[in-house]
């Protein structure tokens, strides 16, 4: 695996590559891979003839109270499960290469809806941050495909709304959400969960499974099964951030004759907010 930190020597080399006729597959993270990550790479790895991998933590999308300066950062070990898996190309850039004139001075890219609902609500800016760095990518990269996991559903559709509104001549993949035993969709965030509340959280995806079994069985009152599942969640424990039925399109309230419906939920631990989604097709 070759690993680049200037856009210059990245795009040299896809170039390459690019004028051999081969299909570029890429996968963008913020690093601390596990083996939901890995699961996008092998993803790429099956329909492209080259895979790219970028690791970079995304100042611009981390709020004034987040965690941008403890985003676990594991390049070494990121880098061996990367080779073990078969990535050709790791772009690993600093903030200076991706923002040379600085996050304040940074041209945006902005969707102008679904970034304002569920996890844009509770964190004002982040998807714009998302947008933003997703298009620089994009167009460094310049990939046939790229993979993203459905666990981020909202970035995900965001995403394809982007690369749609921008003629962007990229095919956006889909990878299912990788989950632990007991049904808790893998994150990076997980090792935040103390050891106390770790038997507990699989309530969020018990309780998103439970409301889609509901609605395939004709129950379309989702008033009053968002209100139902909430409170289930607060039972629980925890405090909720959102618990919402949507269109799986355009994430707006899920109307009595939507046939893709996902149902999204996020909560917080002591120490992590977790999110996950389950959808489905009538």
């Amino acid at each position: 695996m070759q690993v680049f930190h200037r856009i210059a020597n990245l795009r040299e080399a896809l170039l390459s590559a690019r004028r051999e006729g081969k299909r570029i597959g890429f996968v963008p993270t913020m690093g601390n891979l596990h083996d939901a990550h890995i699961q996008l790479v092998e993803a790429a790895r099956k329909t492209n003839d080259i895979v790219v991998c970028s690791i970079f933590v995304n100042g611009l999308q981390f709020g004034l109270n987040e965690d941008w300066d403890k985003y676990p950062r594991t390049f070494e070990n990121d880098c061996a499960k990367l080779r073990a898996v078969g990535c050709d190309f790791l772009f690993h850039p600093d903030d200076n290469e991706m923002y040379p004139n600085g996050l304040a001075n940074q041209t945006r890219v902005i969707c102008p809806t679904m970034t304002d609902v569920l996890c844009g609500a509770s964190r004002p800016g982040h998807f714009e941050g998302v947008t933003t760095v997703v298009t620089k990518l994009l167009h460094i990269v310049e990939p046939s495909e790229a993979v993203f996991g459905i666990k981020d559903y909202q970035q995900l559709a965001i995403i394809r709304r982007m690369v749609e509104d921008l003629c962007m001549d990229v095919e956006i993949t889909a990878a299912p959400i990788h989950r632990e035993a007991d049904g808790l969709a893998m994150s990076s965030r997980n090792g935040f969960i103390t050891a106390e509340e770790r038997p507990k959280v699989a309530i969020l995806y018990a309780t998103l499974s439970w409301v889609a079994e509901q609605i395939k069985t004709g129950e379309h009152d989702f008033t009053l099964l968002q209100t139902t599942a909430r409170q289930r969640i607060a039972d629980a424990g925890f405090r909720l951030d959102y618990f919402n039925i949507c269109n799986s399109r355009n994430l707006e309230m899920a109307a009595d004759d939507d046939k893709d419906i996902t149902i999204l939920g996020a909560m917080y631990t002591e120490g992590a907010r977790l999110i996950d989604n389950v959808s489905l097709s009538l």
